[in-house]
């Protein structure tokens, strides 16, 4: 396919080789944005509705217990407006926040306002450093594109077994279709594919895994009859981004980090640098265009934002040098992991695939895959 833009959104065919087009030249993913919106939000008096229905429901269940609902908190706009609202509507909640080792100071201020001016609780769970560690570098010398499943793994059956200890019914969640509803499908991979996990550091990793929180079937079973809900309700409000953000400063004291999860300096660094320089991925563009699809920006306006460098040299440098050290990197070794070719995650064993449910036809793998290569099949 010949270089081609979307007309409403800014992504193109160098972002996504699967992109499709319409008459009006509108690209899939804007096609997608607005069936999820459908799907999802509720405005007006219906979203006002459903918010207050599902509140009074979360505070009959919390009567007599300490906690009505849990929020996952990391100092970034979606959780910490979830907080907010929760305050607003008088919930009681549990604030937990996963602790991966990667936190900025600022984010650290951030939940320490959010906690301190709304009243809750905060629970801090820190995950072991010297087996994440060991993970990441492994994800890393394995080339795949998605680093961030192993945060975002963990973090999802900790939530779960957080609440369930503390007889927790819902988890206050701060997904949303109007600032995250785009995102090219081979950007990412699935965030609950433990086998995925084992399998790459198993190649890779130097050090037994003793605590990490996967989830498995075990888990997978428990998260099932654990009774625990979800609930984004950010689809069911208002959800301006810049509005949101000044609100959070003026109530919260809430300070911005300047992108899109760049609360962690590790995701910083990853969408920054790791994405753009060796996958050829600016995450920029996805947030962006959600942006665009969700009225909140004009693609003339994205258009300019997208001319600014994604990193400013001078944190670069900066955050490399940290981001080395803390890995245990040699500015050599990260260069040759750079350089290492690009590798699909399903390369390796995945938590659907057929020779995990019958090993004994495992050693027939590696023509499987040569056959899939050459007739150009995937999962």
């Amino acid at each position: 396919m010949s270089y081609k833009q979307c007309s409403n959104c800014i992504l193109d065919t160098n972002d996504d080789p699967n992109i499709t087009f319409d008459e009006k030249g509108i690209c899939n993913h804007c096609h997608y944005y607005h069936k999820q919106r459908e799907l999802f939000i509720r405005e007006g008096d219906i979203g006002l509705n459903l918010l207050n229905n599902t509140v009074n429901t979360i505070k009959e269940y919390g009567k007599n217990r300490k906690y009505d609902c849990l929020i996952g908190v990391s100092g970034g706009v979606d959780s910490s407006y979830v907080a907010y609202i929760a305050h607003k509507y008088g919930l009681r909640a549990l604030c937990v926040h996963f602790d991966n080792g990667w936190n900025s100071e600022l984010a650290v201020q951030n939940i320490e306002n959010i906690v301190n001016k709304l009243g809750f609780d905060l629970y801090t769970y820190v995950i072991d450093w010297n087996e994440f560690r060991d993970l990441q570098l492994a994800y890393l010398r394995a080339s795949v594109v998605d680093i961030e499943v192993l945060t975002d793994h963990a973090i999802y059956g900790t939530l779960f077994k957080i609440a369930k200890e503390n007889d927790i019914k819902y988890v206050l969640g701060g997904l949303n279709v109007q600032t995250e509803g785009i995102l090219p499908y081979h950007w990412t991979y699935n965030k609950k594919d433990y086998i995925n996990i084992k399998a790459i550091h198993k190649l890779y990793g130097e050090n037994e895994l003793k605590t990490f929180p996967f989830l498995d079937k075990k888990m997978k079973k428990f998260i099932k009859n654990s009774g625990v809900e979800f609930v984004n309700y950010l689809n069911w409000i208002p959800f301006n981004k810049d509005e949101v953000k000044s609100l959070l400063q003026s109530e919260l004291a809430w300070r911005d980090y300047g992108g899109k999860h760049y609360e962690s300096l590790w995701t910083k660094f990853y969408q920054g640098y790791i994405l753009p320089v060796k996958f050829k991925i600016d995450k920029r563009k996805a947030h962006l265009s959600t942006l665009i699809c969700s009225g909140q920006i004009t693609r003339e306006e994205a258009l300019i934002e997208l001319q600014q460098p994604s990193y400013n040299p001078l944190e670069l440098k900066q955050d490399k040098e940290y981001v080395l050290k803390k890995l245990g990197l040699t500015e050599n070794e990260f260069e040759a992991i750079m350089n290492t070719p690009v590798r699909d995650h399903r390369e390796f064993d995945t938590e659907g695939s057929f020779f995990n449910y019958y090993p004994i036809l495992k050693p027939m793998k590696p023509l499987w895959e040569g056959f899939k290569n050459l007739t150009g099949i995937r999962k």
